[in-house]
């Protein structure tokens, strides 16, 4: 029985590094051209995009999501536009992960683009430098060390936020240890299962926290 609830919970913990890694793969450029938007001398663009940062840091994920996979089926005449079964579930999990942190991530970046003190880009200008220059050479590299405990903290979130998929019945850890309590593999009424995906949470999040710990101190540049 140990082995069986083992495989199964290592089987779902795999779909949630999964939908872990897509999510920061496309959440953290998405993050940094919306923050480009939401700091844009344009203010259309800028007044759109700070809207619509507002409305997804507003709602529940959970919400999100359940709308992104249900209400097209709901609303295309040709049907659901996700492809059936767990891919289609995953896929749309990715797209509403991706979309909900990488509006976190954008506010996090614009905190730290705009953390700079503006003489060292005068400074830069002072020296002929190009503004992409001043960007990458001046900019980016303190925004970075400045963005690291916010975005460690909300990339720490994410993992326990993946179960939140379950909602749409994709296969994830929790999903799979809960299984076990309803029915699955010949076993009902187990508890311990549930439970035990907990253990996957703090050593992943174990293995998180001291990978960030040590950027930091490598980050100690700017002291």
């Amino acid at each position: 029985m140990f082995l069986t609830v083992i495989g199964a919970l290592n089987e779902g913990f795999l779909q949630t590094l999964k939908l872990f890694a897509v999510t920061l793969i496309g959440a953290i450029p998405l993050g940094l051209v919306i923050a480009f938007g939401s700091m844009s001398r344009f203010s259309p663009l800028r007044y759109l995009t700070r809207l619509v940062v507002w409305i997804i840091r507003g709602t529940p994920l959970m919400l999100q999501l359940i709308i992104i996979f249900y209400i097209p089926g709901r609303v295309l005449s040709s049907g659901s536009p996700w492809p059936s079964g767990e891919p289609g579930r995953f896929l749309a999990s990715s797209i509403a992960f991706i979309i909900n942190y990488a509006c976190y991530f954008s506010e996090i970046y614009r905190g730290g683009i705009q953390g700079v003190p503006v003489g060292q880009q005068e400074a830069g200008e002072v020296l002929g430098m190009t503004k992409r220059q001043i960007f990458f050479k001046i900019t980016l590299l303190q925004m970075i060390k400045r963005i690291v405990p916010p975005m460690s903290n909300e990339i720490i979130t994410l993992v326990k936020d993946t179960s939140i998929a379950r909602i749409i019945s994709l296969q994830e850890v929790i999903w799979a240890g809960y299984a076990f309590l309803k029915g699955s593999h010949g076993y009902s009424g187990l508890v311990w299962p549930l439970f035990f995906t907990g253990v996957y949470y703090l050593l992943f999040n174990g293995v998180l926290t001291l990978f960030f710990n040590y950027v930091e101190r490598r980050l100690d540049y700017f002291r």
